[in-house]
């Protein structure tokens, strides 16, 4: 269930704006598509810590960085997870704004939680890119996201996308989220994202500090990593890579490269 639920290394985000029904694949939405793109190319959309590693001091332990390092094959079975077909729905279930408005659903779920524009509704987005059926909103606007929505991939999982926090977060952004971390029994695992041009901000160690207090266990998922200059974000992953291992208990030891525009 982790290996495939945590294929977000391989993660390339083409996103529009605003709402739509149906949209068009983007040319390297499957991986039969990226597979053929040159091996340079292709290694640095699938696995985007190759681009960086070159660059590290010989003293710093690369491992942590290859903690979570799938196949190819292990990517395909992912990817399988987000294709729909006739017996594996993938579907927009329903929204809730308060606690008791949560759906009564059994099967395990994952979470995406992060400060308002840091991208948090694009990468579910990509994650459906397979799916295009299925409506995902993205705004240039923050706080777009007001409730807490709930999207079923088949029978294997349900993922949540939760209201962004920060800037323009709901007022009752803290009634709505705590207790849903802190008591939904099939939650399995959290994903906090952070910026890359901005590294983690005092919300997100609210996000991070909630998740410890309450044993749940989570990921740190670094987005917009194409929009970020390479020594910044050599320095940004050093940072999380030592709060990781030092300040946290319950947190995946390995950060998540997400770029939002891939390789042409």
């Amino acid at each position: 269930m982790r290996a495939r639920i945590l294929s977000l290394p391989c993660l390339h985000l083409q996103t529009n704006v605003g709402r739509i029904s149906v949209r068009k694949l983007h040319h390297l939405a499957s991986l039969s598509k990226a597979s053929l793109l040159p091996e340079n190319k292709r290694k640095g959309l699938l696995y985007p810590f190759s681009d960086l590693e070159t660059h590290l001091s010989r003293q710093v332990d690369k491992e942590t960085f290859h903690v979570f390092q799938p196949s190819v094959e292990d990517l395909v079975q992912a990817e399988k997870l987000f294709t729909p077909s006739a017996n594996h729905q993938i579907l927009f279930f329903s929204s809730a704004v308060r606690i008791d408005h949560l759906p009564k659903l059994t099967q395990p779920e994952v979470c995406f939680i992060g400060r308002s524009n840091v991208g948090k509704s694009s990468l579910i987005r990509a994650l459906f890119s397979l799916a295009p059926d299925v409506e995902v909103r993205v705004s240039k606007k923050p706080g777009h996201t007001r409730k807490l929505n709930f999207f079923t991939v088949g029978k294997a999982f349900t993922l949540v996308d939760m209201p962004g926090y920060g800037y323009r977060a709901p007022e009752d952004f803290v009634d709505m989220v705590e207790p849903y971390i802190q008591e939904r029994k099939n939650l399995q695992r959290t994903f906090i994202l952070v910026d890359g041009g901005a590294g983690l901000q005092k919300f997100d160690l609210v996000a991070v500090e909630m998740c410890e207090e309450f044993g749940i266990p989570y990921g740190l998922v670094v987005t917009k990593i194409d929009r970020t200059q390479q020594g910044a974000l050599l320095t940004l992953l050093l940072q999380l890579h030592d709060f990781i291992k030092h300040q946290t208990s319950s947190c995946f030891p390995q950060p998540f490269l997400v770029r939002f525009q891939g390789p042409v």
